[in-house]
């Protein structure tokens, strides 16, 4: 019964609303991702992979671009705007996909989404810390939410799947923008403001300037506490990547199973990522963050090296510890912003640590490429001991520092 102690942080009513809204746009996410596959291999059959692979460049590029500039606004002005903004203009442009006929309108589209994604989520995470008093509820809402996302991203795709089948590919768009429109309307029905204090002077917004979009990344740089984890999870994006773009290859081709089994490997991956978080929300204030970013960075890298080796079951088995330990990083990091940034520039390093874990992930999937294409047979254990060598490289550099 420990495990659902999470759920203690719905008690917040503030919060509890602030979640459903959340879930209620993370299954539409999933709505638009299996959508804009659908049309991608509408537009091009043959050229699918290579579209989408385009659409998250994008998606990332807005995320690294544009999130220290969201923090910076969420520091500014009522949070509970940011976050009915982004919904009702992700609901236009989701309604607009049905009418692409460009793949560039596509690419486009894809891009506007994101634009405003990168906006809401850092909004999201530094609005959990504060609508809670007690900093022991941190922990528990930030793994709620993550726990969350990791479920939905494991049920999300087979749900809109088996609803595109019945729906059609339109319908399902609209149906995302529904989505959209009721989180939405939940937001914006909160009680009160969701903003920092001193946000405002003589009742007008503070201006925005360079300096404010530096001050998340000074925060998680100068931080040690913040810094480490925010290498460890660099490693842990060398690893992640590695078992992205590899594990569908070694599964349809090295061991010759079908897609069923693909789905089976992966979702082993998000139960052990879901499940992980949720425990996480469950450990004593007493126990390190910062220890356990260095142990999931340290067992996901060594976890993926015998991956060539390993047959269906134990490949099952090896990526649920990797999600396990991914999130071990992920998870840790978010609840240390909260417990070590001030709640009135929270909004600023939620913002900067969103664009840098992303921009982790621009490094970490070319280099995932580039292992795929030299090493196809040996990738994971290539890709393993890449990521044990960053590892060592951080320890030696931050060490350094130190003296």
């Amino acid at each position: 019964m420990k495990t659902i102690s999470v759920f203690k942080s719905l008690k917040n009513l503030l919060f509890a609303r602030l979640y459903i809204a959340q879930t209620i746009s993370l299954f539409g996410d999933a709505l638009t991702w299996l959508g804009l596959a659908l049309l991608a291999f509408k537009f091009s059959p043959g050229n699918s992979a290579e579209i989408l692979s385009v659409a998250l460049t994008l998606r990332v590029t807005a995320f690294v671009l544009l999130s220290p500039l969201a923090g910076v606004i969420a520091d500014r002005i009522n949070r509970k705007y940011i976050l009915v903004i982004t919904h009702v203009f992700q609901l236009v442009i989701v309604g607009m996909f049905p009418f692409v006929e460009e793949i560039w309108q596509l690419y486009a589209l894809v891009f506007s989404l994101n634009v405003f994604n990168a906006f809401f989520t850092p909004t999201y995470n530094a609005t959990i810390p504060m609508v809670f008093d007690d900093e022991k509820m941190y922990g528990k809402a930030i793994a709620l939410s993550a726990s969350t996302y990791q479920l939905l991203g494991v049920l999300g795709p087979g749900i809109a799947g088996a609803m595109a089948a019945f729906i059609g590919l339109e319908q399902l768009f609209y149906l995302d923008s529904i989505t959209f429109f009721v989180a939405a309307i939940i937001i914006f029905t909160l009680p009160g403001k969701l903003q920092v204090s001193g946000s405002q002077l003589n009742g007008r917004i503070k201006k925005i300037t360079w300096k404010d979009i530096q001050t998340g990344s000074l925060h998680l740089f100068k931080n040690i506490d913040l810094r480490f984890p925010l290498l460890m999870q660099l490693v842990t994006s060398v690893a992640g990547a590695m078992i992205l773009v590899g594990t569908v290859d070694y599964v349809k081709g090295n061991l010759n199973q079908g897609e069923v089994e693909y789905g089976w490997v992966m979702t082993s991956l998000g139960i052990g990522a879901s499940l992980a978080a949720f425990v996480l929300g469950n450990l004593k204030e007493s126990i390190s963050r910062v220890r356990l970013t260095v142990i999931g960075a340290v067992v996901v890298s060594l976890i993926i090296i015998p991956g060539n080796f390993l047959t269906l079951p134990f490949l099952m088995i090896a990526w649920f510890i990797a999600g396990a330990s991914q999130s071990l990083v992920n998870v840790s990091m978010q609840t240390l912003i909260a417990l070590n940034v001030p709640k009135n520039e929270q909004g600023r390093v939620y913002g900067a640590h969103f664009a840098w874990s992303h921009l982790w992930w621009a490094f970490a999937y070319p280099l995932s490429g580039l292992i795929e294409r030299f090493y196809d047979d040996r990738n994971f254990l290539v890709g393993g001991i890449a990521a044990l060598i960053l590892f060592l490289v951080v320890i030696i550099i931050l060490n350094r520092k130190r003296r």
